[in-house]
């Protein structure tokens, strides 16, 4: 009886440790490429300029990217994967809904500076479901051991590229608000004249490489409302209406069909003219960036058996240009983990965000939100939402919860002319806190991953 459960013992703790290293090894392998695209950019050694790191970058976003999303996504996806898949995107908006809950507990608890609140409940919120996610999908499936079967790196591929368009929405909308300048912090000088006192954003030369590293080309996008705090001054006037122009109103002929008063009341009400206004400077149309476009095809393609056939499948007649389009799609992660490497090349920049609040967004983000996410992936899966025994869907849905902050929300800053730095000095510690509680959580995902 004691051999028998020496050896069972044995057998489990043998296990146990196959299952670690199958979940650590991918890490590492990326960890690696990482540290070479460090060491390549390290200032001491310089081996490769900033400017070229920057140029790989708009290579992964307008090239090697969208490759990869086509030929994943359009060979996996069909009209019956369409309505299976509908969870994807709705774990994005739910992810970011308690991610922002989160950050208001941080900045309840680590008390920020006022300019910052903001900023800290959207560096919570808002995580990578992007590159990082396509890298460790990638690296999980070269993996011989890894837990998720035939079709590994297409079906995670597919997976991650169909919730793209919905992060990509919420950042040009959303994101883009609130990351707007506090109005507080700016000086009104004239009639529509401001000045910003805090520092100004740096030029192209010195622009911290992760500004570009998931949208190249963003200094193109600039706007004449970009770096002001345009809602909070729209709507500031709302309140600030003098009361004595209420009775001037009273005083005009109330029976005078054509008066001033009538044709007041038929006006559009300010509250509205305020909020199309800002509609009208949201940037949407941004939206349709390559990456995202080659989502849409995608879908299209896959969706329509007739066009499918022309594209994907050993007899299609333009089988030769998805094979093409495979090759380049091999570079998106080499290159993506090398990009972070020079980001993280350059160092902590000096942030007036503070250590208490850095650490409370880290903690919140890097470890909190994926204990939650567990919870409502294993709801979601007793409520019957999810495909039944995928998984990949399944280990898919839980990294929503576990990257570190979108390295696109350092761009945004940039764009905005505020917290630069912060989000720069932010986004390096996250992502070296990253590797610790990355390993953590996937080996705890690949153990529960049967259960979920």
């Amino acid at each position: 009886m004691s051999r028998y459960l020496i050896e069972l013992y044995q057998n489990n703790m043998k296990t146990s440790g196959e299952d670690i290293l199958s979940a650590i090894i991918p890490l590492m392998k990326l960890l690696s490429l990482t540290v070479i695209g460090l060491v390549l950019a390290h200032p001491k050694t310089k081996i490769i300029p900033k400017a070229t790191f920057k140029l790989l970058s708009k290579l992964v976003f307008a090239l090697f990217l969208p490759c990869l999303i086509f030929t994943e996504l359009g060979e996996s996806i069909t009209v019956e994967n369409f309505a299976d898949w509908w969870f994807i995107p709705i774990n994005v908006v739910i992810s970011t809904a308690i991610g922002c809950l989160l950050g208001c507990i941080v900045v309840l608890i680590c008390r920020p500076p006022p300019q910052f609140k903001r900023f800290t409940i959207i560096m919570t919120a808002f995580g990578n479901t992007g590159n990082i996610p396509l890298a460790l999908v990638g690296s999980v499936c070269h993996t011989k051991d890894n837990p998720f079967g035939p079709h590994c790196h297409s079906r995670g591929v597919a997976y991650v590229s169909f919730s793209s368009w919905v992060s990509v929405i919420l950042v040009y909308t959303l994101v883009y608000h609130m990351m707007e300048p506090p109005l507080e912090y700016y000086e009104i000088v004239e009639e529509g004249a401001e000045i910003e006192i805090e520092e100004q954003a740096v030029n192209d030369a010195s622009r911290p490489l992760l500004v570009e590293a998931e949208w190249p080309g963003m200094e193109d996008k600039e706007t004449e409302h970009s770096k002001q705090p345009f809602i909070a001054r729209i709507f500031q006037s709302i309140s600030s209406v003098s009361q004595s122009s209420v009775p001037d109103l009273e005083v005009t002929g109330e029976g005078a069909p054509n008066s001033p008063r009538s044709i007041r009341c038929l006006a559009e009400p300010k509250v509205v003219k305020r909020i199309r206004t800002v509609a009208v400077q949201t940037p949407i149309r941004h939206i349709l960036q390559p990456p995202t476009i080659a989502s849409l095809l995608a879908i299209i393609v896959g969706m329509v058996p007739q066009i499918k056939a022309f594209f994907f499948g050993y007899d299609a007649p333009l089988s030769f240009v998805t094979d093409s389009l495979e090759i380049l799609a091999g570079a998106m992660v080499p290159s993506v983990m090398l990009v972070l490497g020079g980001m993280l090349a350059e160092g902590p920049i000096d942030s007036k965000l503070g250590l208490r609040t850095t650490i409370g967004i880290s903690v919140a983000r890097l470890l909190v939100l994926p204990l939650l996410g567990i919870g409502i992936v294993a709801l979601s899966d007793k409520l019957n939402f999810l495909v039944h025994g995928d998984a990949m869907y399944r280990f898919v849905l839980l990294l929503q919860y576990t990257t570190p902050s979108a390295i696109l929300l350092g761009a945004i800053a940039s764009l905005r002319g505020y917290a630069v730095s912060e989000a720069s000095a932010l986004l390096f510690w996250q992502h070296v806190f990253a590797l610790f509680s990355l390993s953590l959580y996937i080996v705890i995902y690949f153990k529960i991953i049967s259960y979920v």
